[in-house]
């Protein structure tokens, strides 16, 4: 079999999805470890539109990071596809720093902006990774992924701030575009390569953010990550009228 897309002499693509909808805050508001977070049915949901999307497309891999919520919507999406789900631990989520002696307003400063300073020399997110070593990490398992032979159509899980390094790197971005390319749950990205001779000669964003349960974005007027704060405001709020 050829490794190459049909029509083409050497191109691949890869179908990019961020995991399906979780809650990083438990009933009583506090934090959940997000190793451990589940979909929510709304993820679940998420996952399954998205694997009606791409029932035709003829997967000959399919990734995640390892983590449950990326296996989840993984198997979603590929159903009763007889593939074996493999894992990729180098493009898990970059990861924040402790919010120790920090306010509730600085912690949520730190998460809803802090994509906004990536590009910048020893810029961290939210006081942990530094930008430009979660690139590095990131970049670096995602072109040997592309280098690897015997596939065409790739399926790969991943994360919000995975994704964002991908995108910024698939359009020649780099760090500054990061903040740029937002991630809804459940969202699905298409980026395709041009792999010949063992060299990535040329790549191409096809698609990006789709939201197979909401084309046009109605009513999604927040990014991902003020969602995730919003939400935590609604249980608080829930809480003080009961």
């Amino acid at each position: 079999m050829s490794d190459a897309l049909e029509g083409t002499s050497s191109r691949r693509r890869v179908y990019l999805m961020r995991h399906g909808e979780v809650r990083y805050f438990g009933a009583d508001g506090q934090p959940v470890h997000p190793k451990f977070v589940d979909l929510t049915d709304r993820g679940r949901t998420q996952a399954a539109c998205t694997g009606e999307l791409l029932a035709d497309v003829p997967f000959d891999r399919a990734l995640s990071t390892g983590l449950p919520r990326t296996m989840q919507t993984a198997r979603s999406v590929l159903a009763d596809r007889k593939i074996e789900l493999e894992e990729i631990p180098a493009l898990k989520e970059i990861h924040s720093g402790r919010a120790t002696g920090k306010t509730l307003d600085e912690v949520k400063e730190d998460f809803i902006y802090g994509m906004e300073t990536a590009s910048q020399p020893g810029a961290r997110f939210a006081g942990g990774d530094l930008f430009q070593e979660f690139y590095d990490r990131v970049t670096a398992a995602f072109e040997a992924l592309l280098l690897e032979p015997g596939w065409r159509n790739l399926l790969l899980v991943a994360h919000d701030g995975t994704n964002r390094m991908l995108l910024s790197w698939a359009s020649y971005g780099g760090l500054a575009s990061a903040r740029a390319f937002e991630q809804d749950p459940g969202c699905l990205n298409v980026i395709d390569a041009d792999v010949a001779d063992g060299q990535i000669s040329r790549r191409l964003v096809k698609l990006t953010n789709l939201t197979p349960t909401n084309h046009s974005k109605l009513g999604n007027h927040l990014t991902s990550m003020e969602q995730v704060f919003d939400y935590r405001r609604q249980i608080l709020a829930d809480m003080g009228a009961g």
